[in-house]
């Protein structure tokens, strides 16, 4: 399903409604006017970030209003626009990118782009992403075509750290096929980068982990271990990139493990990254990896739950360790979500109710996009024996399992 494109009409709207011509608003956003007209006549497909900031400014507006979409589920989400982003490229003649051919953005403003939209992904500000993603990549791989040396390897970087978003969008949504060539995409880059062998590193993680969304899961467990053993950190080295980028992929394959029925491999892989995350300073949340020792505990309460003993779970998550530094947000909704689930296990109802709560302030966006939390959800409908007030209904809107629209 596509939603199309509510800017057009959302820009002429609220620039009308201000009283304002489109001279007058091109100069308060400090964007060219020929930029504002040819984006309400709906020829300009795609707006950069940093001008779609100047026009919501400019108008006194949100610039998720301004975008004026609701991405609430995967069918919601534009999928011909993201396919087209991910797959577009001068490689297949005709199939070029959506932005202007003689639009050519420096490196330093690329990094910005990539970091913003790679923001928006791990705060699940979904519609931001898919509005960023296709100029970012478009940008990235035009800069990668006219430039040469150091600068065009820099490129090669902004231009893997695209493809990574991409594959993790797609694949958050159900997309697997596509989240597996945006992947692809984003390790050949790596490859080509300023830094290839953690840029590479960081690739294969978001491969193993679509491997595991495709059931591939010797595969998975295989792509990972072999990138952490190139990435893994000396006993006295403390780049907290590189034993990140190790840690994760060490998750991957614990995750591949355990879904294969391996408990005992994936208990040892995960011990590893534990001993990784406790010589670390702190949590970390960068587009290099998450990482750190709440981030390792999380991912115990989440084995532990995921290998059907919820006590275990409940048990592990009482003695968490408080985050030092920085976890995102839908890291802690997941975990929110996995202990609602063990509490409707165990039958906890109103822990599970607090849990899926506490999981849909932290993330509310991107807990829509998860069945553990739609599937908890209905469990605890499908359970209650009267009413359970505005809340309980609330929550079962939030999760999808009633709409009240």
């Amino acid at each position: 399903m596509t939603t199309g494109s509510k800017l057009p009409e959302n820009l002429a709207r609220f620039r009308k409604a201000r009283n304002m011509s489109q001279h007058e608003l091109a100069y308060a956003a400090g964007v060219g006017v020929d930029t504002v007209a040819r984006i309400e006549q709906g020829s300009r497909k795609t707006t950069r970030p940093v001008t779609l900031a100047r026009l919501a400014k400019a108008l006194g507006v949100s610039e998720e209003r301004l975008l004026g979409q609701l991405v609430t589920a995967p069918s919601d989400i534009d999928v011909v626009t993201l396919r087209h982003a991910i797959t577009a490229g001068e490689h297949v003649p005709g199939l070029d990118d959506f932005a202007e051919a003689h639009e050519v953005v420096q490196i330093e403003e690329l990094d910005r782009a990539a970091h913003e939209a790679w923001r928006a992904y791990v705060d699940g500000r979904h519609v931001e992403l898919l509005h960023a993603l296709p100029v970012v990549l478009a940008d990235a791989r035009r800069l990668v075509r006219s430039t040469s040396g150091d600068e065009q390897a820099a490129a090669h970087r902004a231009l893997s750290r695209a493809y990574r978003l991409g594959a993790g969008m797609a694949g958050r949504v159900g997309f697997d096929d596509l989240a597996w060539t945006s992947a692809e995409r984003a390790l050949d880059a790596a490859r080509q980068s300023d830094s290839p062998d953690l840029e590479t590193a960081i690739s294969l993680r978001y491969l193993a982990w679509t491997l595991v969304r495709q059931g591939r899961l010797d595969e998975a467990e295989r792509v990972a271990v072999r990138a952490a053993e190139q990435v893994q950190p000396a006993m006295l080295d403390r780049d907290p990139a590189r034993a990140g980028v190790f840690g994760n992929l060490l998750f991957n394959a614990a995750s591949a493990a355990l879904s294969a029925g391996r408990l005992g491999r994936a208990d040892d892989l995960l011990a590893e990254a534990q001993a990784a995350a406790m010589r670390s300073r702190g949590d970390s949340a960068t587009e290099a990896a998450i990482f750190g020792p709440r981030v390792a505990a999380l991912q115990q309460v989440d084995h532990a739950a995921r290998a059907g003993d919820p006590d275990k779970a409940l048990r592990l998550a009482e003695s968490m360790p408080s985050t030092r530094g920085e976890v995102p947000a839908f890291w802690e909704a997941g975990h929110r979500l996995r202990l609602a689930a063990a509490s409707v296990e165990v039958r906890h109802y109103p822990d599970a109710l607090r849990y899926l709560a506490e999981a849909r302030d932290l993330a509310p966006d991107w807990v829509r996009y998860q069945p553990l939390g739609k599937s908890t959800m209905r469990d605890l409908v499908d359970r209650a024996s009267r009413r359970r007030g505005a809340e309980f209904a609330r929550l079962a809107a939030h999760y999808g399992v009633v709409d009240l629209r």
